[in-house]
């Protein structure tokens, strides 16, 4: 005997018909909405781009950098050769929402806030740190919302990492664009985290000592106030770490101070408790792979972190920053690099003179 559900689909088919008709075109619609969401957030993207470029009110110098894309560099009637001891490794860290295993429509990805080139010396166990400026104006890739490329345009540095999906693509992209900047200097290896990490790293450290120097910060936090010195607890660390006044002119390049000072009291911290555990560092990067994107083995990255815990403290002589000129635009802030006086910088950390 045919069952009450069967008999009533049988009776009520026309009605069936109508609700299946009503839910595709909900789906459909639904889709289209998000297509086209999309498709003017990508708009907007492309209309701040379009303004900053229009704003711009600094005229490029012609490159006065000499090609470090070859095993050999002259410089000022010397011969340089490429340390093959020395590697590059671009570090990001990326103000983005959701998981950083998930791939991202371009434009979706986020935006590479923090910046810094590390030079690991693998036989001297040491590494020194090259703070770039976010807002560095330079060549990148650009693309559109199907991720097929466009060509170059020169546009703030920290936006490479968004035309691309979120993880490799992403990190390409900025290999490419500082490694161009950088006079085609061989960049072997990158590692980006989301900005998410920070807490988690920070607390299983203990926390992180520092002295606040910027005015505001108690906005965000009551406990950070100019001149106190805090040992940062959980979200402190991120606020810290990622804090500035969008008022301020270039508060991105001053904010570089805060990243450093953090950088050398987290790892002070790790050499502490380094000494009592010696689990800590391996146990630090399997606390933060959902939030990570690397090429490293993982080897190679535990590493970087040992030499640097092992070289003693990582002091101010340990960093450098691209020197340049910032400038106010009508809607930006931008920064210039100095491509001759970034030269001998270069050479210091990955080439070494030839007799």
């Amino acid at each position: 005997r045919e069952g009450r559900g069967m008999s009533w689909l049988r009776n009520h088919k026309n009605l069936v018909c109508r609700l299946a008709v009503g839910a595709a075109a909900l789906s459909l619609t639904c889709f289209i909405w998000t297509g086209v969401k999309l498709y003017r957030d990508r708009k907007v993207l492309e209309a701040e781009i379009a303004a900053r470029n229009h704003g711009k009110q600094y005229e490029v110098q012609e490159d006065s950098m000499c090609s470090f894309s070859g095993d050999v560099v002259e410089y000022k009637g010397k011969q340089y050769r490429r340390n093959s001891y020395v590697k590059a490794i671009l570090c990001m860290g990326i103000d983005r929402s959701g998981n950083m295993t998930e791939k991202t429509t371009t434009g979706f990805g986020g935006q590479a806030d923090g910046l810094f080139l590390i030079a690991q010396d693998t036989v001297r166990n040491t590494i020194k740190i090259l703070m770039i400026p976010r807002d560095t104006m330079t060549d990148i890739m650009l693309t559109d919302l199907s991720g097929n490329e466009l060509g170059k345009d020169m546009q703030h540095l920290n936006l490479a990492y968004a035309y691309g999906d979120g993880r490799e693509r992403s990190c390409e992209y900025m290999v490419e664009a500082v490694s161009e900047l950088f006079g085609g200097l061989k960049i072997e290896w990158y590692m980006a985290a989301d900005t998410n990490a920070i807490p988690v790293l920070n607390d299983e450290v203990g926390g992180v000592t520092v002295t606040i120097g910027t005015e505001g910060m108690e906005s965000r936090d009551p406990a950070l106030v100019k001149g106190e010195t805090v040992t940062l607890q959980g979200k402190q660390a991120e606020i810290f770490v990622r804090y500035r006044d969008i008022h301020v002119d270039h508060s991105a390049l001053y904010r570089m101070d805060q990243q450093q000072q953090y950088i050398k009291g987290f790892f002070e911290a790790v050499q502490k408790h380094s000494v009592k555990d010696s689990g800590l560092v391996v146990r630090l990067f399997d606390r933060v792979q959902e939030y990570m994107v690397t090429n490293m083995a993982k080897d190679q990255y535990l590493k970087v972190a040992m030499d640097a815990v092992g070289s003693g403290k990582l002091s101010d002589e340990d960093f450098y920053t691209v020197p340049g000129e910032g400038v106010v635009t009508p809607r930006y802030d931008e920064f210039y690099a100095d491509k001759e006086a970034l030269t001998p910088i270069l050479l210091e950390l990955f080439y070494r003179e030839i007799e």
